[in-house]
């Protein structure tokens, strides 16, 4: 690992997390000195992905990192598949879509359908959700052993609301029961008011590459069996789409 490259990803992943903060904030959280700091926030300010707030001594991400954002977003062939199943499993159930991918321990969307009622809503692209607590991340991680364990490693899970599953030993039993069912639940773990279903995807070489969903709001759970079969069906045909040999696909296969 390149010590120098390490520590600038580290001060990105410091602004992405809190937003606006001053240089001796940043280097108190990352335990580096103010000076080693320094030099890398002008290094990131040359290259558009660091910016000081005018008047202030404060920093916050660039638009770079959202020029590489889209890119990376328009390469990322599990969003172009699953953009017309998305459309579709919004106009059948009536619910939000959700499409993410697995982070280290979080899921970041990565194309979202509104509800098609014609309300207002805000778009969801790159908001990132703790794996454990979101139906996205269970559907994923229940295919993915190896980042299941590393996510456990570190002892109990984060709590974000009364109803999050903390405990390590019960997430492991959750998630045999993703994959007897091939469908993750989610019921107020990562928001008040808000439940969902999600569904993993798979692609050509068997590896589960992310999962789609549907967001319900607390007032209409449970879900009904229809939009469960429509959740299945869209991560089958995403994954038929991304050449799977079959859906979905028991880990270690």
């Amino acid at each position: 690992m390149i010590q120098s490259v390490d520590r600038a990803i580290r001060v990105l992943g410091v602004l992405q997390a809190e937003r606006h903060l001053s240089l001796s904030e940043i280097a108190a959280r990352l335990e580096l000195a103010p000076s080693t700091v320094h030099g890398i926030i002008k290094t990131l300010q040359a290259h558009g992905l660091v910016l000081q707030e005018q008047g202030s001594a404060r920093y916050r991400l660039g638009p770079a990192v959202l020029k590489l954002g889209n890119v990376y977003l328009d390469t990322l062939e599990l969003r172009s598949r699953s953009l017309t199943w998305a459309g579709e499993l919004a106009r059948s159930t009536g619910h939000a879509v959700r499409t993410g991918v697995l982070l280290p321990d979080e899921v970041m969307i990565v194309h979202h359908e509104p509800r098609p009622d014609g309300s207002r809503q805000m778009p969801e692209v790159g908001i990132v959700i703790p794996a454990h607590a979101s139906a996205l991340g269970k559907a994923i991680l229940a295919y993915a052993p190896d980042q299941a364990r590393a996510l456990e490693a570190d002892g109990p899970l984060r709590s974000m609301t009364r109803d999050t599953v903390t405990d390590p030993a019960e997430f492991r039993a959750e998630l045999d029961r993703v994959r007897a069912d091939a469908l993750a639940v989610e019921q107020e773990e990562a928001v008040i008011g808000e439940c969902g279903l999600a569904a993993p995807i798979f692609d050509s070489s068997r590896t589960v590459v992310g999962a789609i969903g549907v967001v319900i709001p607390m007032l209409e759970w449970p879900a009904p069996d229809a939009a469960t079969g429509a959740v299945r069906e869209a991560a089958r045909a995403i994954s038929r789409e991304l050449g799977a040999p079959g859906w979905p696909v028991p880990p270690g296969r």
